[in-house]
């Protein structure tokens, strides 16, 4: 049976090593703008709501990474099972996402994220799917050197389909018109890429984030006193790094269910301090409890104050695949 190298053009194969596949190797990331743009030399996706991963095939062994290097093979075990039922040798970049309907939702995923041996009720009453949108190995060819158009031509081809594994389409043109549909269906934005870009393992202008309304990663710093019948904490104290010294953002008093007021106190005891971890605040709040910067939450909001603070924020959900010390202010 032909495989994807048998179709490599006479320049791809001068382009390409054969070498060993790495299990691992840091995502390419996507820089934020306001300036939206249409370009028929691009190619734009739909932004997923999701956590992404790197996956890798090799020798019928299936390692599932987040992008900060964490195993998850115990969290997601039909995506484990889906990406074995896949011909080859492969390393792939995708995004796994539950639904809420049509639309991915970070908050369902919650319920998976947290989890890291789901028993069956689990896996039926949330399941999750894996987008994938880029391959960066197959066979033992290192392709990142191809341009972005070509490798997802290659990782189409390369395999057969099914849920849970799916492809993650793509336009060619018209970047404005699709941003405005998917604001129009309340999806997150959607992310444009250079088709003739390679890959790089950085933060790069070469893929680019269009985004529906602001939202972003914030480091945990404290949490006040429920007030009336609020069960847990009442708001929760977030901010970024500048350099070495966090950064005061503001203060998240929505988005929390009751039960995870009541669960996530329980966490955020066990990492008490007496100062507060933020540079440009006071310890002196009684109001406020503080504790170690380890958490990091994604927050969304309307915008930024002129006193860089958020305005309208809402808690959406934690993340366990950014490290807390990575989180830094997102600008165009």
């Amino acid at each position: 049976m032909a495989g994807p190298t048998d179709k490599f053009s006479a320049e791809e194969k001068q382009k390409l090593k054969a070498q060993r596949q790495p299990a691992f190797v840091e995502p390419m990331k996507a820089r934020l703008t306001e300036n939206y743009f249409d370009d028929e030399a691009w190619l734009y996706e739909r932004k997923l709501d999701g956590v992404r991963f790197i996956a890798g095939k090799k020798s019928g062994k299936v390692t599932l990474y987040s992008r900060n290097r964490k195993l998850r093979n115990k969290t997601y075990p039909e995506i484990v099972e889906g990406l074995e039922n896949l011909e080859g040798d492969f390393l792939v970049d995708g995004e796994i996402v539950a639904f809420s309907g049509n639309r991915s939702s970070f908050s369902r995923l919650q319920q998976r994220m947290q989890v890291r041996d789901p028993d069956r009720e689990l896996l039926r009453s949330v399941p999750v799917c894996a987008y994938l949108f880029d391959i960066l190995f197959v066979d033992g060819y290192d392709l990142r050197k191809l341009p972005l158009r070509r490798r997802k031509a290659i990782l189409k081809s390369a395999f057969e389909f099914a849920d849970p594994i799916r492809y993650l389409p793509h336009r060619n043109r018209e970047g404005k018109a699709y941003l405005a549909q998917a604001c129009d269906k309340g999806w997150e934005g959607i992310i444009a890429k250079d088709g003739a870009s390679v890959y790089r393992s950085a933060r790069s202008g070469d893929w680019l984030k269009f985004k529906c309304q602001q939202g972003q990663e914030f480091v945990i710093g404290g949490f006040t006193r429920p007030q009336g019948s609020r069960v847990g904490f009442g708001a929760l104290e977030v901010g970024y790094y500048e350099g070495d010294k966090l950064r005061y953002a503001g203060r998240v008093g929505t988005g929390f269910s009751d039960e995870f007021l009541e669960s996530f106190y329980r966490r955020l005891v066990q990492i008490k301090r007496k100062t507060s971890p933020f540079d440009d605040v006071s310890s002196a709040d009684e109001d406020v409890t503080w504790v170690d910067p380890r958490l990091v939450a994604e927050i969304g909001f309307t915008e930024w104050t002129d006193d860089g603070k958020l305005r309208h924020p809402r808690f959406l959900g934690l993340r366990d695949d950014k490290e807390a010390k990575d989180v830094v202010r997102e600008a165009p």
